[in-house]
């Protein structure tokens, strides 16, 4: 992990999955949660964002910004965001600029087998645009209260 909390959050701009521009700057003056995750659609990373999804309310009244990000493209995103009706943004990075700039894309194994790939990884970033804290061990079922515990925002 290059990155570690107190560094600033690399800026980016990327594509949203309307196609729209997106800039981390953009969210400058709120905090945010900028989740990588593997691949649209695949099993883990739908109960993941599934449960984003559950506890979106709660996130959002704690003033909190959610944005997804793995290497699909626009259009792939498009169809998971509405398929499980995410009510936040999904970025965008096919040219892998992203998960370079935050050290999240490296070796992964599966059965044996090692191939190049997202490292599912969660940084909370303050309203000053730096990392606050960085959240290695995902835990896709409950990963919003995972942030929350983390972010000392637990009621």
């Amino acid at each position: 992990m290059l990155l570690k909390p107190g560094d600033a959050a690399p800026d980016f701009t990327a594509k949203d999955q309307d196609g729209k521009k997106v800039t981390l700057k953009k969210f400058s003056g709120k905090k945010v949660v900028l989740y990588f995750y593997p691949k649209d659609d695949t099993s883990t990373c739908t109960v993941q964002a599934c449960n984003l999804r559950d506890n979106y309310a709660l996130l959002k009244k704690k003033k909190l910004v959610v944005l997804g990000v793995s290497v699909d493209p626009v259009e792939k995103h498009l169809k998971f965001q509405q398929k499980h009706d995410l009510p936040f943004t999904l970025v965008a990075d096919p040219d892998q600029t992203i998960v370079n700039a935050y050290g999240v894309w490296g070796t992964k194994k599966l059965y044996g087998r090692e191939y190049m790939g997202t490292h599912r990884t969660t940084f909370l970033i303050n309203e000053q645009g730096i990392i606050e804290h960085i959240i290695e061990k995902v835990t896709s079922k409950t990963h919003s209260e995972q942030i929350l515990k983390v972010w000392g925002m637990k009621d």
